[in-house]
């Protein structure tokens, strides 16, 4: 991560000064004729490396600063040799520039770190709260007593927690999933090419498809009967959402309304925002209406209606767990995995003319 390199930068330089530092201690315990004639020794090796205008490799930042180091007790210029002088007067000009910004480092010290998760975890877990009410829920109920500023400067700076304008669309979604209708269009194309509307509602919660229609002319009045016939004077539904399309007029929301139904509209060009009832349309696409030509309106309505059969009680959905959303009780446990007991039976039956089958176990008769 980009925050860990200068850490790392750091610790190498260390490194490298540490690693270099024992032989600065053997050294300054030799005797003077001896270090002269090792530096004569030396100088000879590198003449000969500049005779054949061999390029040094690049200086790591520990040999840097300790070129920089020794340089304060000789005449350095005229032994320097695989930089430039002006080189060497950058890297002491750098040093002394970091030196002192790590001497003179602002502000106050940073708030404990187990205190700064707590913080961020408070955010994502709370969408609706601001930094106001973190610090007071942190000084009335922990005892930590903390300025609202201090909070935001450890405010996440990405995702959805940076803005808290209002919660978020899935959020709204996944509170109310069990009181959520969702309803669309979708078209088909019969054997004359005709096109041929098909009016899909969907409950949310359990993915099941609590009414499907067919139409060639949708209008309005067809659509508020549709929902008439299919929410029921008992529900337990509270929204309702739909996108813009001119079908769904003021009239049908009006009607809604007197439904007990409060409206959602979809913003313009944001399918997303119904994202549950348009996967719905291309499940239908992919599983029916791909492989099956429909003659005509009628044809197409039996199709359809034994589709949202298989839909409703016999496809698993893996979003439920995986589940049916008709099912009423799971099956019971196996005492082995993977092995069925002699009485039982496998059976299939076919849908719609064998492009997918329902598979139940029955028992034979002792």
């Amino acid at each position: 991560m980009s925050f860990l390199r200068p850490i790392r930068a750091a610790f190498d330089v260390l490194r490298g000064l540490a690693g270099d530092a024992p032989s600065l201690v053997r050294l300054s315990l030799r005797s003077r004729t001896a270090l002269i004639a090792e530096n004569l020794f030396l100088r000879k090796q590198l003449a000969f490396y500049q005779e054949r205008d061999i390029r040094p490799r690049r200086l790591t930042d520990a040999a840097r600063l300790w070129l920089v180091l020794w340089s304060r007790f000789f005449d350095w210029k005229s032994a320097l040799i695989v930089v430039k002088p002006a080189t060497l007067i950058g890297w002491h000009r750098k040093a002394f520039q970091l030196f002192w910004k790590w001497k003179s480092q602002p502000g106050r010290a940073p708030i404990p770190l187990r205190l700064r998760r707590l913080i961020v975890q408070m955010v994502r877990d709370n969408p609706t709260w601001g930094e106001e009410r973190i610090a007071h829920e942190l000084w009335l109920k922990l005892g930590i007593r903390i300025s609202p500023r201090t909070v935001r400067a450890y405010w996440p700076s990405k995702g959805p927690w940076s803005h808290r304008n209002s919660q978020r669309w899935n959020t709204f979604v996944r509170n109310h999933a069990r009181a959520l209708l969702a309803c669309d269009f979708m078209i088909a194309i019969t054997v004359r090419f005709r096109v041929i509307y098909i009016f899909v509602l969907m409950e949310i919660g359990s993915r099941r498809i609590v009414h499907c229609n067919v139409t060639p002319h949708p209008t309005a009045d067809w659509t508020i009967q549709q929902l008439r016939e299919a929410i029921p004077s008992d529900h337990e539904y509270r929204f309702l959402i739909h996108d813009r399309h001119a079908t769904f007029s003021s009239e049908l929301d009006a009607a809604v309304t007197a439904l007990g139904l409060q409206v959602l509209k979809t913003p313009i060009r944001a399918p997303q925002a119904n994202a549950y009832c348009e996967r719905l349309i291309g499940t239908m696409r992919r599983e029916c209406l791909d492989y099956m030509v429909a003659l005509n309106d009628r044809h197409l309505r039996t199709i359809v209606r034994e589709w949202v059969s298989h839909y409703n009680r016999g496809r698993p959905h893996s979003s439920l767990g995986p589940g049916i959303p008709d099912q009423r009780s799971a099956p019971p446990a196996r005492e082995h995995r993977h092995c069925f007991e002699d009485e039982e039976r496998v059976t299939s039956m076919p849908v719609l003319g064998g492009l997918h089958h329902d598979y139940a176990l029955e028992r034979s008769a002792a």
